[in-house]
């Protein structure tokens, strides 16, 4: 069933025409990804539908009652707000509530025994029973929680950009919505949290409509797949995985067809230069038709990565690490690291935000130092730094002067050249768009540039922080294939599974216990060989002294005292369930006498504390008795 469409919108910025006319409708429960090119307009798509931005044509239709909820790139807050408003915004009678309910149990843990503050709670219970609000509390307090979320009176403006972006993540993910939208999600989240997001979303009740570089994320949440390309709109049913498979199916149906029309072309042209004279109607006809072939244009061509970039000599020492190691504060990051970095290598950090990985990079890099250690680069490297927060860029140059400060020609290995223009083409920067002025361009599209700069360097060492942050899946690509044919080492930043897969050979893992972990292979493994490792771990601290028996020569027996036990421990748990249950009842019907429902209260854990005691006794015994069983 449908629950909006998009009707005939279209969309321009001077003379860019982002999209032209495009429909398509959401259905409920659709999981729809949205991918394209940086500058197509996948963000102003996503504005329009979530009426932030109106479309020059066409229109927006959905029910009345009917609640989108927004998740932009760069989340803005109001000056003043708390994490608790920000969190739990709106004016609907449940986020109401639900702040009230928060802010009463604040009130009553700082003075327990205030019986107006216990009278007000009791009150707000009441109500959230009423307006069925405990599942949405729930739901809640899990988001926040792993999202890192733990003070709720702390002002957001005091708050790094990273916990601000997690702040509106929570806040979109909670608000009850029929289409929820995101862009770009997974910027600035660890991998940890990108996996429990995934899961999340698998199990929400809503519509969802997001722009996101993942595509591990892609693949495992979306159905439904659109692509924005050349101001046109194509849908494809089914996951990342499936598109791909249908594009690729598409793009050979329309080269065939450009194939059909360039013969169709070239035999109208022969056929005028024989001299044909306009004189008949079919003729007229035939001249028509070839000065329309002629018009006509065929699919634009994608930028390719087919060669291998030359650089600078890089000779066998690279960098030699020993025994860094740096602090903030009462934080360590990382002690006594060592490593001596090989010129192939490909080297990925990962952690969880905080953990200090792009410290580590800059102390490489020498723009930060160790407070201990030191690392030594070698006399042939020239590095190259593509940073999260790239330089100013002067927004009055256009996109191949700014390319052609760092080189007018680079060298391929084989010695050939490759000139600017060239190089803009294969980062998917066309002839037309070469001489736009930079003030003109988008984010993902700067961000684009300022990688292609940062390799028209030449170097033979290349350092990536966050390099998959606003570039768009096509860019990549392109930079994965220029990666696989670099002849230098690569240190890589970055929390893209997909990427990481990709590129990297070898992982460094900020585990947050000042220990730089050494893993040999992609992100995949890691992954794996971590969950193994916890699995472990919590086998062997969950079992009990009765599952780690040692082993008797003689068969156990149960004495006189766990034989008289053992007989009477069912009767013990049945009566303790039903004293449970009383109190239960003892309470439901104390009204609002709190002095009564206190001690209740206190009642009811004793008894749930003796109740836990017999249950695990019972199963201890049990155990024994079937071990006894078994040996006769």
């Amino acid at each position: 069933m449908s629950i909006l469409s998009v009707e005939n919108i279209s969309k321009s910025y001077g003379d860019k025409t982002l999209f032209n006319e495009i429909s398509f409708t959401v259905s409920e429960k659709q999981r729809i990804g949205i991918i394209g090119v940086n500058g197509t307009g996948k963000s102003t798509l996503l504005k329009i539908i979530a009426g932030m931005e109106t479309g020059d044509t066409g229109g927006i239709v959905h029910a009345n009652e009917f609640h989108i909820e927004y998740l932009p790139q760069s989340p803005v807050f109001e000056d003043g707000v708390t994490v608790l408003e920000a969190v739990f915004y709106g004016s609907s009678p449940l986020m109401q509530l639900l702040r009230e309910y928060e802010t009463a149990i604040k009130k009553l843990e700082s003075e327990p025994q205030n019986e107006k503050f216990q009278k007000q709670l009791f009150s707000l219970q009441q109500k959230m029973d009423a307006m069925d609000a405990w599942d949405t509390n729930t739901t809640a307090k899990t988001v926040l929680n792993r999202l890192g979320i733990a003070s709720l009176e702390q002002q957001v403006s005091t708050l790094s950009g990273g916990q601000q972006k997690r702040i509106a993540i929570a806040r979109a993910l909670i608000q009850p919505a029929d289409l929820l939208i995101l862009d770009e999600p997974t910027n600035h989240i660890d991998n940890e949290t990108v996996e429990w997001l995934e899961d999340f979303l698998a199990k929400y009740r809503g519509a969802l409509l997001m722009v996101t570089h993942d595509r591990y994320f892609l693949n495992r949440v979306t159905n439904r797949m659109i692509e924005l390309d050349e101001g046109n709109l194509y849908s494809y049913e089914g996951n990342y995985e499936m598109f791909l498979e249908k594009k690729a199916e598409r793009e050979e149906r329309e080269a065939s067809s450009e194939q059909k029309r360039q013969n169709l072309l070239r035999r109208e042209l022969a056929w005028l230069r024989r001299g044909a004279k306009a004189r008949t109607t079919k003729q007229k006809a035939r001249i028509q038709r070839a000065e329309t072939l002629q018009e006509h244009s065929g699919p634009a061509q994608k930028g390719q990565m087919e060669m291998a970039i030359g650089s600078a000599r890089l000779g066998k020492k690279v960098m030699e690490i020993e025994g860094i190691s740096k602090s903030f504060g009462e934080k360590t990051l990382f002690t006594d690291f060592s490593y001596l970095m090989m010129p192939d290598d490909r080297l990925g950090i990962i952690g969880k935000n905080g953990s200090g990985k792009t410290t580590l990079l800059n102390i490489l890099a020498g723009k930060i130092l160790p407070d201990s250690g030191q690392v030594e680069t070698g006399p042939t490297v020239k590095l190259g730094f593509y940073t999260q927060n790239h330089e100013e860029m002067d927004e009055n140059l256009r996109v191949i002067e700014y390319i052609r400060e760092a080189a007018d020609v680079i060298y391929t290995k084989d010695g050939h050249s490759i000139t600017a223009s060239q190089m803009l083409e294969r980062f998917l920067f066309p002839p037309s768009a070469q001489w736009t002025y930079i003030s003109r361009l988008s984010g993902g599209e700067r961000r684009r540039l300022y990688l292609l700069r940062v390799l028209m360097g030449e170097p033979n060492v290349l350092f990536l922080d966050e390099p998959t942050n606003d570039l768009d899946i096509e860019t990549l690509s392109v930079l994965e294939d220029y990666l696989e044919h670099f002849p230098g080492a690569v240190v890589t930043v970055s929390h893209d599974r997909y990427f990481l897969d990709r590129t990297m050979e070898h992982l460094f893992a900020l585990e947050g216990n000042g220990e730089v972990r050494r893993f040999d292979g992609d992100y995949s493994a890691y992954l794996e060989q971590k969950r193994q490792e916890d699995e472990m771990a919590s086998t062997v601290k969950t079992e009990t002294p009765a599952e780690v028996k040692p082993k008797k020569e003689k068969a156990r027996r149960l004495s006189y005292k766990e034989q008289k036990e053992w007989e009477t421990i069912e009767n013990v748990i049945a009566e303790l369930e039903e004293k449970h249950e009383e109190i239960e009842s003892q309470i439901a019907s104390a009204g609002s006498d709190f002095g009564k429902i206190d001690g209740l209260f206190r009642e009811q854990q004793e008894v749930a504390d003796k109740l836990e005691e017999a249950m695990n006794r019972w199963e201890e015994l049990s155990e024994i008795v079937e071990e006894i069983e078994r040996n006769k």
